[in-house]
């Protein structure tokens, strides 16, 4: 059922996963190394062409201090949290709610509304634009920081319902009937047997939410115009200069801006793990 260790692997696929590994590695961080490279140097260098070789001086702390003086990044990454956390704790909130449901009641319509939930995952977000973007002007709702939430919420709770039924699907039945012949109600079943047993997955999936939200960009340009209510995906394309492209600063900038879902990871990594991996091996 599970991939055989690549220990037990013939010795051709043991020196291939030796070299590819490596390999695969070092692409995936070129762009990264390029955007820190960028980072360091001055709109001289770059213009000269000086992409990769040493920077005539080193200018990182400059730049991040010229994109948080000359441009309102700052606003754009505290706007990003008002979007993210809210959107993160009502998709999760929801999901753990629907998921019980789902998991623990037989009713007729269980599999479909499952499969309800299933279906609205796999339909291309990009055709939602027009209709979304219409429903956002008829409630008023267009270019505001409610909005968005309000649509990252609904959008993303079918996923995390998907997650959470599974999850606690595979929790003992016989505990929750046990809960029941003593009486416990449904709602504390729900509160103090349920959600403290699936805590693992509630981080990982607080952990993966709140790095989609975070990093979205297609909804912050399509329900978002002002700089009032711009994430920092979308306000990126700020610092950029008139007639000219301000490289150094867009990744400085870029920098900071996968700061915090990268400390998201880090602080939650233990709970992250735990979520995914419960339940992959038997014993």
């Amino acid at each position: 059922m599970f991939p055989t260790p690549i220990q037990k692997r013939p010795f051709f696929n043991q020196v291939s996963y030796k070299i590819l590994v490596p390999f695969s590695l070092a692409i995936w961080l070129v762009p990264l190394a390029g955007i820190m490279m960028t980072s360091i140097r001055g709109l001289g260098d770059i213009t000269a062409g000086n992409l990769w070789g040493t920077p005539s001086e080193f200018l990182f702390f400059s730049n991040m201090a010229d994109v948080f003086q000359n441009t309102p990044m700052l606003s754009y990454i505290i706007n990003s949290f008002k979007i993210t956390i809210p959107t993160m704790i009502g998709a999760v909130a929801l999901s753990c709610m629907t998921g019980f449901a789902l998991a623990a009641y037989k009713f007729k319509a269980n599999l479909f509304i499952f499969f309800t939930f299933i279906a609205g995952n796999f339909v291309p977000f990009q055709i939602l634009m027009i209709p979304v973007r219409d429903l956002t002007f008829q409630m008023g709702l267009y270019d505001t920081i409610t909005g968005l939430v309000l649509f990252h919420v609904a959008f993303q709770t079918g996923f995390c319902t998907l997650f959470m039924r599974n999850f606690i699907k595979a929790l003992p039945h016989e505990l929750l009937e046990a809960a029941r012949i003593d009486g416990t109600s449904e709602f504390n079943i729900f509160l103090k047997i349920v959600l403290p047993l699936t805590r693992p997955a509630i981080a990982a999936l607080c952990v993966l939410i709140f790095t989609f939200i975070w990093n979205d960009y297609f909804w912050a340009t399509v329900l978002i115009q002002g700089q009032h209510a711009m994430p920092v995906t979308a306000g990126l394309k700020s610092l950029n200069g008139q007639w000219i492209s301000a490289y150094h600063l867009l990744s400085a900038g870029s920098i900071m801006a996968a700061i915090p879902p990268v400390m998201m990871f880090f602080l939650m990594q233990k709970h992250f793990i735990a979520g995914l991996t419960l339940g992959a091996s038997k014993g």
